[in-house]
């Protein structure tokens, strides 16, 4: 019995050894790895000739160690402009697709890439270089167009970005696509069996839209499928009530969380949103 009891407990610690390694593998992993663990971008070659229809113009910027990569569609008679955060994957190679949204219904539409995606040079290495690009993208804007006729979109990843600018600025409006409540929220989501109080200090990407869309002071309009499986529709319910000017939320019923813009509802909600302004 003795022997028995002495193998079982040999196993046991094994066991417990081995959780345990693996747990701190993963953990240093999910800290020193984070950025490929977000994001997922399309490098170009610098030559890449970009391809849409309408009128636009190819522009970049330096930013802090870096040069951000956008391009600048452009409406007949523009009753304003927006700034479009686009999503975690890609570059404007895809983006710029969305464009024709936006220029058919009146407005320019500014699109910058994150930094290693498309033609855009660097890395994104942190939240704080990350909120300090959109800020450049921001002021790069307002030199064109008063701020009362600037439009913040965010899609996915870079609807936080839309709302920590809202935040700190006066933009006529802010419409987000499939919003996450916040990035520690949805790490939590994606990774249940990691304590919260351990995400917290793993995660160097938080982007607290639950906090900074409070202090926002002009319209919020947010879009979100009820079938998305990545950024959970409970996300954009739970950010209403921390709202505190003019809001409305759209739900998608079949909408998932690479579709929204398929669907009629999405298309006719966006179209009273952005003709609706004067």
């Amino acid at each position: 019995m003795m022997k028995h009891g002495g193998t079982f407990q040999k196993t046991s610690l094994t066991v417990v050894f081995f959780f345990c390694l693996v747990s701190i593998l993963g953990c240093s992993l999910m800290y020193f790895k984070q950025e490929s663990l977000i994001f997922y971008p399309e490098a170009l070659p610098a030559g890449f000739p970009f391809s849409f229809s309408g009128r636009f113009e190819e522009l970049a910027w330096p930013v802090e160690g870096a040069v951000i990569s956008a391009l600048h569609f452009k409406a007949e008679q523009p009753r304003g402009a927006v700034l479009y955060f686009h999503g975690n994957a890609g570059s404007l190679r895809s983006w710029g697709a969305i464009a024709p949204d936006f220029t058919g219904r009146g407005y320019d539409v500014l699109i910058p890439d994150y930094r290693g995606f498309g033609k855009s040079t660097g890395r994104i290495r942190s939240e704080k270089i990350l909120l300090r690009d959109a800020e450049a993208a921001y002021e790069r804007l307002r030199e064109v167009y008063p701020e009362n006729r600037i439009i913040l979109y965010g899609r996915s990843v870079g609807t936080g970005l839309a709302v920590y600018l809202a935040a700190a600025n006066r933009p006529r409006m802010v419409i987000l696509e499939s919003p996450y409540y916040s990035f520690l929220d949805l790490a939590a989501y994606h990774y249940p069996l990691i304590p919260r109080p351990l995400l917290r200090l793993l995660l160097r990407y938080p982007l607290r839209t639950d906090q900074w869309i409070a202090k926002v002071e002009c319209p919020i309009y947010l879009f979100h499928g009820e079938r998305d499986e990545i950024i959970p529709h409970a996300s954009s319910v739970r950010l209403l009530p921390l709202i505190r000017s003019e809001r409305m939320l759209t739900t998608i019923p079949s909408g998932g969380h690479n579709d929204l813009g398929e669907h009629d509802l999405y298309q006719r909600k966006l179209d009273q949103i952005l003709r609706g302004v004067e």
